[in-house]
């Protein structure tokens, strides 16, 4: 295996609570020095959430905010410029806070099914409905992604990049079970080898190392690993498929495990945060030093929803939960 993160590194997913990224970057270059991640402050409005964030990447294709949510539109208007501008000091602040750090840090963007589930075309319907649609959103997002992860490695010329996709729409992409826009039917569902490869086609343009994230059940694994994804972020909670688990570590593909709740709790010792992983690799017949070095620790899911107290009790939880894993490997 090899992997861009030392063994037992820990991360955050994505987002964070609060609206200063300053001090927000401070908290996760503290509590995650080995694998630092760019948060995400969806409190600051529309423009900073994980969709409106993403969508402001698409080259050549404009989303401006409706009372549905977010919509293509012929022009970029105010919207555009608001969510460039919070992107843009975000990664003002990740160069001037982390511009010389030496090792991996992580970025993330909504993957081509959760956009184009997310995203209305003009008509008002989901632009998941609409083949045609589809492609074109992937080619723009392949593009545009493809360009962020060059600007933050001009900005960053030390580091090693490592993208991750959020796709928690994808499970029901594959199912059919995304509602219409009217909420009264089912868009439906999508063959797997059309998402594999539209999915392929955003991941290989990128230029970094790829992880796909989904918090959802059913994570197609096969799937995410024929398409490209190097390491899948998962809700340690949900993990059911063992058999595609066990291909997928056997294959040289990394995990990033979600063991804490992402809202306010009150949090085990990190042994006991990390016995539901501990135990799988037992069952799985693959070692301690590879469940170190294959899996990277994190939150369940994105932090949007805690207090920033727990937010960064999490973090720290997380660092010492992932240790436990590094020092039962070095025991045994």
């Amino acid at each position: 295996m090899n992997f861009p993160w030392a063994p037992g590194a820990a991360t955050g997913v994505g987002s964070y609570p609060g609206e200063d990224p300053a001090e927000t970057l401070r908290v996760v270059l503290g509590e995650l020095p080995d694998l630092p991640h760019l948060p995400e402050l969806p409190a600051r409005g529309p423009g900073a959430d994980m969709i409106g964030r993403t969508a402001g990447l698409l080259v050549d294709l404009a989303v401006a905010v409706q009372p549905s949510g977010w919509r293509f539109t012929d022009h970029p208007g105010r919207d555009a410029s608001r969510t460039h501008g919070l992107l843009a000091q975000d990664l003002d602040t990740l160069e001037e806070q982390a511009g010389e750090f030496e090792g991996p840090v992580k970025i993330q963007v909504a993957g081509p099914w959760t956009l184009a589930a997310s995203i209305e075309v003009r008509s008002g319907e989901r632009a998941l409905a609409d083949p045609g649609a589809v492609r074109d959103l992937a080619a723009s997002l392949a593009e545009g992604v493809a360009a962020h992860v060059r600007d933050v490695r001009r900005r960053l010329p030390r580091a090693d990049l490592l993208v991750q996709f959020d796709e928690p729409s994808l499970p029901g992409v594959l199912a059919g079970t995304v509602p219409t826009a009217s909420g009264f039917s089912r868009i439906r569902p999508v063959e797997a080898p059309i998402a594999e490869d539209t999915l392929r086609r955003v991941i290989e343009p990128a230029g970094a190392f790829p992880i796909v994230h989904c918090c959802a059940p059913n994570v197609p694994y096969g799937l995410l690993r024929a398409a490209g994804a190097k390491a899948v972020s998962v809700d340690a909670s949900l993990l059911r498929d063992e058999e595609a688990i066990g291909e997928a570590v056997e294959a040289g593909t990394g995990f990033l495990l979600g063991v804490i709740p992402a809202t306010d709790t009150r949090l085990p010792k990190p042994e006991r945060s990390v016995a539901r992983v501990r135990e799988l690799w037992r069952r799985l017949g693959f070692s301690p030093k590879s469940l170190a070095e294959a899996a990277v620790i994190t939150p369940s899911c994105g932090l949007a929803g805690a207090t920033p107290s727990y937010a960064r009790t999490a973090l720290r939880h997380c660092r010492e939960a992932a240790r436990v894993l590094l020092e039962t490997s070095e025991d045994g």
